[in-house]
């Protein structure tokens, strides 16, 4: 990757509760600088509709540059921009899902979330060097201390779940948190 190509900031800081992992950056969210920026990407409805953070309005694409100060930081297993995730090579994934890793055990957040079972296999594989067949939902595989949490991919080529569906894995990550903070 050169420095010239467009890719997303990571938003990470120590001590967050839930940071999400994208599989990479779509073309048109690097060159706007926004994570799920384009209007058919469900994430900023279901993440509203979760609870996670406590606001009185509907976010939206944007909104990550404060929401580290809410507990919550974003990042993405490959920082190589792609108009699909389906045109990543193995490649991309070998590069960058170790320094994914790195970032991720080095800001030890309390729960790692990946936005899907693809970015999530790609990710144990070429950082843990593990081949999984994951289910959604909270892993038995750690990241140094950190839970590791699989929701659905938020994007609209996932038409699989509906962003009713979507929500409710949010919920049930919003509640891992919550008992975790609890240290019940």
């Amino acid at each position: 990757m050169t420095s010239s190509e467009p890719t997303l900031p990571d938003h990470l800081c120590d001590g967050l509760d839930i940071v999400f992992v994208g599989i990479n950056p779509g073309a048109y969210s690097a060159t706007v600088g926004q994570y799920f920026a384009t209007s058919t990407n469900r994430f900023w409805r279901a993440f509203s509709r979760s609870g996670i953070v406590d606001i009185d309005r509907d976010l939206v694409a944007g909104d990550e540059a404060w929401l580290n100060n809410a507990g919550v930081g974003f990042t993405d297993v490959v920082k190589r921009a792609s108009a699909s995730a389906s045109s990543l090579k193995a490649a991309d994934y070998r590069y960058w899902a170790p320094l994914t890793l790195q970032k991720l055990e080095e800001h030890a957040p309390l729960v790692v979330c990946f936005n899907g079972l693809t970015g999530y296999q790609a990710f144990a594989r070429y950082s843990l060097d593990l081949r999984l067949k994951p289910k959604l939902g909270e892993q038995a595989e750690r990241i140094g201390s950190s839970r590791v949490f699989v929701a659905p991919n938020p994007s609209a080529a996932n038409a699989a779940f509906s962003l009713d569906v979507i929500a409710g894995w949010y919920q049930k990550l919003r509640e891992l948190r919550d008992t975790l903070k609890s240290g019940s």
